[in-house]
């Protein structure tokens, strides 16, 4: 771990707008799109699933049919195609195959359950030329949240899975419950309780914080596909990892858990300037080689 790597990264990280207001965080969101620009043979294309906005990323290492459909993180108000492209299209290369970024509506202008909805209506439509055996499903922070909830109403419908979901740091409890809010609260550059509570409200108004659509952790995770989930040991949001693996190993859904000493929320987002953002690049792209049989 290049401890110098991380100390310049917390130090830019803590320097980051804390205002809660919409339009300043979605422009510092957006921000990271222009700091981490894509590679040069990144291939960019804008195109509509199911009526829903969202990008494709290409880059010269696809190979064969396989998709990622990738979920941004946001805690459901901020983030967007551009915030994310520099990660979305390394994971598309990593894995081998093309990465579609959905661009689905944020709150408050549109709260739950219109991110699931659209989530859903993109899954439809990608099934319509693809296996689903084809396509992993991943997400990021709320994008992680939103991933797992997209599989249980999948299942609730009846419908297919995706071959497996990678989750980075995934947000699954809008109760905000976990112990490491309080125990990583020093520690956690990125993610505090009151970011995190503000977000609950703006994505579900005066609806309740444990509906299992909007809290998966609390629903029924029979069923679902595979999970991988990718999490760091200072973040606040760990427990939500920790208790996600913990629910889904007791519905008998394949589980791998890591937790990575030292890094902060989405750490892999900054692999431009940390090592271990190119380790965990590499660990996941295997990953979803395997699930998608690209090798």
């Amino acid at each position: 771990m290049a401890t110098s790597e991380i100390a310049a990264l917390e130090t830019m990280l803590r320097g980051r707008t804390k205002a809660l207001a919409t339009t300043e965080r979605r422009l510092a969101y957006d921000a990271l799109g222009d700091m981490f620009p894509v590679r040069p043979d990144v291939k960019v294309e804008q195109l509509s699933l199911g009526g829903v906005a969202a990008e494709l990323t290409a880059t010269s290492d696809v190979r064969g049919p396989g998709i990622i459909l990738y979920l941004h993180g946001g805690g459901y108000v901020y983030g967007s195609t551009k915030s994310h492209r520099h990660l979305v299209s390394e994971l598309g290369r990593a894995a081998g195959a093309r990465a579609i970024a959905l661009d689905y509506r944020r709150a408050p202008e549109a709260p739950f359950p219109a991110a699931l909805d659209d989530a859903l209506a993109a899954w439809k439509a990608l099934l319509k030329d693809n296996q689903p055996q084809n396509i992993v499903l991943t997400g990021d922070s709320a994008g992680g949240g939103l991933a797992v909830a997209l599989m249980v109403r999948l299942q609730e419908l009846g419908l297919p899975q995706p071959s497996a979901c990678v989750l980075l740091s995934p947000w699954v409890d809008m109760l905000a419950a976990g112990e490491t809010y309080t125990a990583n609260a020093a520690r956690d550059p990125v993610v505090g309780k009151e970011i995190i509570t503000f977000c609950a409200r703006q994505y579900l108004g005066e609806g309740g914080l444990d509906h299992p659509l909007a809290s998966p952790l609390r629903s029924n995770l029979k069923g679902i596909a595979p999970l991988a989930i990718f999490v760091g040991s200072t973040e606040t949001l760990l427990d939500d990892s920790i208790q996600l693996a913990r629910q889904a190993g007791i519905a008998d859904v394949p589980v791998r858990l890591e937790i990575w000493p030292g890094m902060f929320h989405i750490w892999p987002t900054y692999h431009q300037m940390l090592a271990e953002g190119r380790k965990a690049i590499a660990q996941i792209g295997a990953i979803m080689r395997s699930a998608i049989q690209t090798e």
